[in-house]
């Protein structure tokens, strides 16, 4: 069983590393409002960065948003660096959960994980990055299982709505569910939206090194997922969606592969029929098709030469045709934004067997919240935090490097969604 005390010597339930950081200041905001779910009613907590002045103006900024001015005081400010290996392990050692907010995860990630793990501090991060994952996993899975700790990644925004909403498909169909492929829409306000640009470096340094995901992913030596029902069919890379009436692309995140690995785990640990996955987003009408194109062509071959990375960093607003920026979306537009994610999935009624003929029974799920990157990615990481602190019978028997649906699969983590505007909802 997880340990989710705190002691003298671990004082705090949460530590949010790189609490100064864009997202980061929103995951000090939802921390503040959720402290009554904690444990017996009460969240102790401290923020953890570079600098003590930038932390003390996100929790005074905090303060000021959430008109509580005791935040203030309450809060302790703890200074970590991830080059000075003697803080993070200073840092890891008063925390029982660190929620790490500081990324590209390539290349600031491993040290807080590692720190965790050797100081016994449970590790949640909010990277999209699936060579980050995977290596974690390869690497301190069984180091991890041996400390009793849970180092769960993906829990923002990438990959909860997608690697849970599945999990909820499967629950809810009635039978046994095979395959699902997922929908994405994204809407904004009048004000229109964008994605702060430390995204964009993670999508521009994952494209460029894809060949390394693919060594990583071999040295795991797994044997192919067995297929029930019909195969999956892949999707053209630009097809009109008659799902949700929208042309549509395969969706570039980390959400199929997070899925993927959520699904080997139930297969293996818990003997259950591994679902087939796909996932999509929709991108509108031909006007966009148009810049995506354009966007596509230029990134493809700005991301294959260093000059032309370092181009892309630069100028993220003039090659993402204004999706990414250096100043992130105002709280206006985030106000403004939604998602929805619609599930189709199917498979195999009560009775019928998975082995044979195709599949006749079909659901449809959604899963739809609040602006993606800095409201609900927030409320995914802080509510899978909670899970553990108020769950930990309900976790994995052992610890170890864990996706999401591995993690929370037995908990109350849909239900705690569903309460902060995360709604999960069969059509």
């Amino acid at each position: 069983m997880a340990h989710v005390e705190t002691s003298s010597s671990r004082p705090y339930h949460l530590v949010i590393f790189g609490a100064s950081g864009f997202t980061g200041q929103f995951v000090v905001e939802e921390v503040a409002r959720t402290v009554s779910e904690g444990p017996k009613g009460n969240l102790k907590w401290a923020v953890a960065g570079r600098s003590k002045q930038k932390l003390e103006k996100v929790v005074e900024q905090a303060a000021g948003v959430l008109s509580k001015p005791e935040l203030r005081k309450e809060v302790d400010i703890i200074v970590a660096d991830v080059g000075e290996p003697d803080s993070l392990a200073a840092m890891c050692k008063q925390a029982v959960i660190v929620l790490n907010c500081v990324g590209p995860y390539r290349f600031y990630g491993e040290p807080v994980v590692k720190a965790c793990v050797e100081n016994g501090a449970h590790h949640i991060d909010i990277c999209g990055e699936p060579q980050f994952l995977e290596g974690m996993q390869l690497n301190y899975s069984s180091q991890a299982a041996d400390k009793g700790v849970y180092i769960i990644g993906s829990c923002g925004f990438d990959s909860i709505p997608a690697d849970m909403g599945v999990l909820y498909t499967r629950d809810q169909f009635k039978g046994t569910l095979t395959a699902v492929e997922s929908f994405l829409t994204v809407s904004s306000g009048p004000d229109g939206g964008c994605i702060h640009d430390g995204t964009w470096q993670s999508a521009i340094y994952g494209f460029s090194d894809g060949h390394k995901l693919q060594s990583l992913r071999r040295k795991f030596n797994h044997k192919p997922l067995p297929t029930f029902g019909s195969k999956l069919k892949r999707r053209g890379t630009l097809f009109f969606s008659n799902e949700i009436q929208q042309y549509t692309v395969p969706f570039m995140g980390s959400d199929p592969s997070v899925v993927k690995r959520t699904q080997r785990f139930v297969a293996e640990e818990h003997q259950a029929t591994p679902v087939q996955y796909g996932a999509y987003a929709g991108i509108g009408g031909i006007g966009n098709i148009i810049k995506l194109m354009f966007a596509g062509m230029m990134f493809w071959f700005l991301v294959k030469f260093s000059f032309g990375r370092n181009l892309l960093i630069k100028h993220p607003e003039f090659f993402s045709f204004g999706l990414f920026s250096k100043a992130g979306p105002t709280r206006k537009q985030m106000e403004a934004s939604s998602f929805q994610f619609a599930f189709y999935g199917e498979g195999y009624p009560d009775g019928e067997d998975p082995s044979h003929g195709k599949p006749t029974s079909k659901i449809r799920t959604l899963v739809q919240g609040p602006e993606c990157g800095y409201v609900a990615t927030p409320i995914a990481m802080v509510q899978a935090a909670l899970t553990i602190l108020n769950e930990s019978t309900a976790l994995p028997k052992k610890g170890g490097v864990y996706t999401p649906g591995a993690a929370f699969a037995k908990t109350t983590l849909v239900d705690r969604l569903n309460k902060h505007g995360i709604q999960f909802s069969v059509i």
